[in-house]
């Protein structure tokens, strides 16, 4: 019998999500939660370009609680609405349904997650005899469980390394691409990324979660970055960059460990390929490299492609398919917040076809 699963949102995860959803042999759609009131009443469908699967969108959260559904997938914006998100994600784990989410990045590795973020989620989890379940591509499975299955091949780690390489020109979010990430905005700003503090908020998690997976703590975390200004103007899906803007991205959040970055995460993006040539680059389509330094050394490549050929739009599927693929596991987990550790091999099951 199939997992009865609400989607909560349909944006650029949670389109993937719906269609996902859909298509999955163990899962079947009951609701869709959506926030623009131009998409109420159509059809889950035709939102995830499908075609007609007689569930109807709908903004009415009392209607989709009180459905018989055994997990939500909540894929809505949480960066710049934290508090929000936590108040729906609560409400809906006291309502009794299971949350798979890829909002709440800091909820990777709950015990370095904010107390005011953890707490009414673990009450929550505790009230409603339920699970909540934090993932996705980056941060997520690119540089936590991709990381830490590479460490058990190995004699010994001097370090350890997670590089993302990416052209974000395709990648179709105004708000990401320009407020949070600052491309496109004058060189002497600092965007809401680059504020103290705001990297360890969101990649702090998987730096902790890897230690943990080691065996080991992080004694600090440290942040770097490097802007570059476009040399011309373009255009990229989200809008224009101007010259003389931001263009180029470089930053990397450090595990401390015994004076020592051991565990880092780094990101390299570009808004065009012929950027910023002596930064590293990698062939062919951008994506993920995990490089361990040790006994043996190691480096292992994730590239991916969605829709038309695009690298964005598949790390936007990885997203979506790592939380879904994940529902089953986390129905059958304990009451409790999950992290990757907690749960079972997540497979593909049921997908070849």
């Amino acid at each position: 019998m199939p997992y009865r699963v609400i989607q909560w949102s349909t944006g650029n995860v949670g389109r993937f999500a719906t269609r996902g959803i859909i298509n999955h042999p163990d899962l079947e759609l009951v609701g869709l939660w959506v926030h623009s009131e131009d998409k109420v009443g159509k059809d889950a469908g035709e939102l995830a370009s499908v075609g007609p699967v007689g569930v109807a969108a709908t903004d009415d959260a009392d209607a989709l609680l009180a459905l018989d559904a055994d997990c939500v997938s909540y894929t809505a914006t949480g960066d710049l609405r934290p508090h929000e998100a936590v108040e729906d994600i609560t409400r809906i784990l006291r309502s009794g349904k299971n949350v798979v989410s890829s909002s709440l990045v800091p909820m990777i590795f709950p015990p370095s997650a904010p107390a005011e973020m953890r707490d009414p989620i673990e009450a929550a989890c505790r009230e409603g005899g339920a699970s909540f379940f934090t993932s996705g591509i980056d941060p997520g499975f690119a540089n936590s469980l991709y990381a830490l299955f590479l460490s058990g091949i190995c004699e010994r780690i001097d370090r350890i390394r997670v590089q993302e390489i990416l052209n974000y020109a395709t990648y179709d979010e105004p708000t990401t691409v320009f407020t949070t990430m600052g491309f496109g905005q004058p060189m002497d700003q600092t965007p809401i990324l680059l504020a103290p503090g705001v990297l360890t908020l969101a990649w702090g998690g998987v730096l902790h979660l890897v230690a943990d997976g080691l065996g080991l703590e992080l004694d600090d975390i440290e942040e770097w970055y490097e802007k570059r200004p476009a040399e011309e103007t373009y255009e990229i899906a989200s809008g224009k960059i101007e010259a003389g803007t931001m263009a180029g991205l470089r930053f990397e959040v450090r595990g401390i460990i015994g004076g020592e970055p051991r565990i880092i995460v780094e990101h390299i993006t570009r808004m065009h390929d012929a950027m910023c040539p002596d930064w590293p680059e990698q062939p062919g389509k951008g994506g993920y490299v995990v490089a361990i330094e040790g006994s043996p050394d190691i480096t292992a490549t994730l590239q991916m492609t969605g829709d038309g050929g695009d690298e964005n739009a598949g790390g936007l599927l990885v997203t979506a398919m790592r939380l879904l693929n994940a529902i089953p596991a986390v129905c059958a987990a304990p009451p409790g917040v999950l992290t990757d550790k907690d749960l079972p091999l997540v497979t593909g099951r049921g997908l070849l076809t």
